[in-house]
Formats: C-alpha cells, sequence, structure tokens
C-alpha cells in the first residue's frame, strides 16, 4: 500500500515552503520571542490567503473539504519554521470538534470565520493538578434560562495570537460537557512561563461567563479522545518538518565545521550519528503518514496508528534535536543557531495534550494488550 503524498499534495507543500522561505524562515519564530506578537497574526493571514485554514473546514459552510492527509505537507512545512500561532489547535482539534459534534447554527457561525482566517480557537482543557482526562472538574457549568454560564479556573491553554473562542471542559449534572466560550467573556489572563518561548500559555479565570454547550452533555472525555486522533496525527507532521529541518542543518554544518584539517563529517561518529537520525526521521514519516491516513478513512486501526507514531515520533524529534547540539558542539546550546529552537520546541511538544506514557498506554488498550481495563479517567498527570 502506498502512502506517500500524491503530487498535488506535494506541489502545494512547495508552495508553503516558498512562502515560508519569503517570511524568512525561523525569523518569525525570533520575533515572538522579542516580543513581536503582530508576526503571528500576518502569518496567519498569509496562510489563509493559500488556502490553509479552509483545508480541513467542509464546504457547506466555505471550506475545501479535504482530509487529515493534505493537511501533512501543511504542518511539516509549519514545524520545519517553527512557525508560532494557533493552526495545530484551531485547523486539527477545534475544527474536527466542531464538525463532528457542533450543531449546524454553530457551524455556520464559527467555521466560515476560521476558513477566512479572521478566526483562531484554542482549548481550554488542563486544571491544577488535573490530568488530561480528569475524574472531575472544579470548573463547573451551572445551567440557567439561556443556556450555560462557567465558573472555575483553567491552566496551560495556549494563548498565541488572541483566539477569539475557547473549547473548555466542565461539569455538569449529566457529567463533563464542552462548551464554547467567547475570549471576551473570560474574566482574567495570567500568563504563565513557557520553556518554548517560541509559544505563550496563560492561565484563565471564568466567572459565570456565558458558555454554549458543544454537543451531548456528559461526553466531553468521548468526545476529546476523538478530537485528540486528528490532533496527535497533525502534532507527529509538525515534529517531522521540525526533524527534517534537524537532519539537514545537521549535515550541512558537518560538512562545513572543519577539525583536524577536515570536516568533521568524515569522521565516523558524526557520520554515524547523522544516519541515525535520519533513520529515526524516515520511520517517523511513515508513522505519520499512515496515522494521517488512518484518521481520513477511519481505519479500523486508527487509535492504535496514531497513538503509536505520536509516541515514537515524540522521543525521536528530542533525540534528533540532543543529538544535533552534540555534533554542533558548544555553538549548539548558543541563542545565534536554531538548533536550541527545535529542543525546546521538542520538549513543549513531549507533554502537550498527553504525554508519551499516555500515547503507549492507548496504544496498548486499542490493540487489547491489556488483560483488564484501565479505570475510567486514569491517565496519569502529563
Amino acid at each position: 500500500m502506498d502512502f506517500a503524498l500524491s503530487e498535488e499534495q506535494e506541489l502545494f507543500r512547495t508552495a508553503i515552503r516558498k512562502y515560508m522561505n519569503d517570511l524568512d524562515r525561523t525569523e518569525f519564530a525570533r520575533s515572538v520571542i522579542s516580543g513581536k506578537l503582530d508576526v503571528v497574526a500576518n502569518a496567519t493571514s498569509g496562510l489563509a490567503e493559500m488556502g490553509v485554514t479552509a483545508i480541513p473546514v467542509s464546504e457547506e459552510v466555505d471550506g475545501l473539504g479535504l482530509g487529515a492527509l493534505d493537511l501533512v505537507p501543511v504542518f511539516e512545512e509549519i514545524g520545519r519554521v517553527l512557525l508560532p500561532g494557533l493552526q495545530l489547535e484551531t485547523l486539527a482539534l477545534a475544527v474536527p470538534l466542531l464538525e463532528s459534534f457542533g450543531t449546524p447554527a454553530q457551524k455556520a457561525a464559527r467555521l466560515p470565520k476560521v476558513a477566512s482566517g479572521e478566526s483562531s480557537v484554542s482549548i481550554a482543557w488542563y486544571e491544577r493538578d488535573g490530568s488530561l482526562f480528569p475524574n472531575s472538574f472544579s470548573c463547573i457549568a451551572a445551567k440557567t434560562e439561556s443556556g450555560y454560564t462557567l465558573t472555575g479556573t483553567k491552566t496551560l491553554v495556549p494563548v498565541i495570537g488572541d483566539p477569539d473562542t475557547f473549547i473548555t471542559g466542565a461539569q455538569t449534572a449529566e457529567g463533563k460537557s464542552l462548551f464554547l466560550v467567547k475570549a471576551s467573556d473570560v474574566a482574567s489572563f495570567r500568563m504563565l512561563s513557557v520553556l518554548d518561548e517560541t509559544q505563550q500559555l496563560a492561565e484563565i479565570t471564568l466567572n459565570q461567563a456565558p458558555g454554549e454547550l458543544l454537543g451531548e452533555p456528559g461526553h466531553a472525555v468521548e468526545m476529546l479522545k476523538e478530537g485528540l486522533l486528528h490532533f496527535n496525527a497533525a502534532l507527529c507532521s509538525s515534529m517531522v518538518g521540525g526533524m527534517d529541518e534537524l537532519v539537514k542543518m545537521t549535515a550541512e554544518y558537518a560538512k562545513i565545521r572543519v577539525q583536524f584539517n577536515q570536516p568533521i563529517g568524515r569522521f565516523q561518529a558524526i557520520k554515524h550519528g547523522i544516519v541515525n537520525m535520519k533513520l529515526d526521521l524516515e520511520t517517523a514519516r511513515s508513522l505519520s503518514h499512515y496515522a494521517a491516513w488512518a484518521v481520513e478513512t477511519n481505519a479500523a486501526d486508527k487509535a492504535a496508528a496514531v497513538h503509536s507514531a505520536r509516541s515514537f515520533i515524540s522521543k525521536a524529534f528530542i533525540k534528533a534535536a540532543a543529538d544535533s547540539i552534540q555534533i554542533h558542539g558548544g555553538i549548539g546550546f548558543t541563542e545565534e543557531l536554531d538548533v536550541q529552537l527545535y529542543l525546546k520546541r521538542a520538549r513543549y511538544y513531549e507533554n502537550y495534550f498527553g504525554s508519551v506514557r499516555d500515547s503507549r498506554r492507548a496504544t496498548a488498550q486499542s490493540l487489547e494488550w491489556h488483560s483488564t481495563p484501565a479505570k475510567r479517567d486514569a491517565v496519569p498527570v502529563s
């Protein structure tokens, strides 16, 4: 079975790569570090003009109606240059959740704006001392005559690029439920310190904020698990793009760095290190493409495909970044080179909406390797 991207998808990759090169590659990420946050809106606008933001949105609401495989070249190129923004959260998590569980009115009100690049959506899920799937939420949704009001605190919320809507979870009488909350209704934001300085995380406080129920009440965990299959497939593509760039820059450096009157790329230890990075990259790319195919086709093994890809690629990305710094030597740690940016991004993604341990457990459960089923919502803190 051939899982290679089609000619059209590769041509689209070429166009996106040219756009990223025009943005001066990692310069946008460095601009965010220096506090120039307006570049995020500029990048999102440019991607929207190319039709990227319309890819996963159905045609009925002004999108292109394409699938997860069409997002593969997009996220690989975004990951290659560490482009800051909420592309992953919006296109690979919020859109699938809205498409699968939103009402026609919710889709009509929000998805056309996402497709045009006018709107970005973030996920406010984690709470203090909680896990990815906690037994209960301290955030409470109280039912009113007009809907629901949410009160509580959410942490580790991605806010780079100023999202206008949050998808969040809260406890209702029926159980954990998903809600749509406008950013303008959030009572307060407290910015958090982040290892990856190209990202922004916040702790948000909701004080009787109006919330719009998404899907059936009491089914938040099942809905999020389904949405995370799309998200993790896209996240894998982004990490593959980062690994690809690491292999490229490391190989180039090994050609120009001279030691003992010859390029260090001639030394066997350096050769083996770069070859091992390349082998991990090709394995990661194969797993990533298959995960995206499984999600798009709703294959029976999609859960195993996605979670096994996430667990392998998360560790491989970290290893590739660490090995690249070793080959670059002392200069690899400095801010002048981009290698340290990739290591920070790899560490940031290691526990992003689930850890490697979570993914391995989910893979084992989907393959029925556990003799006894795990307790519901017993996923450890990520």
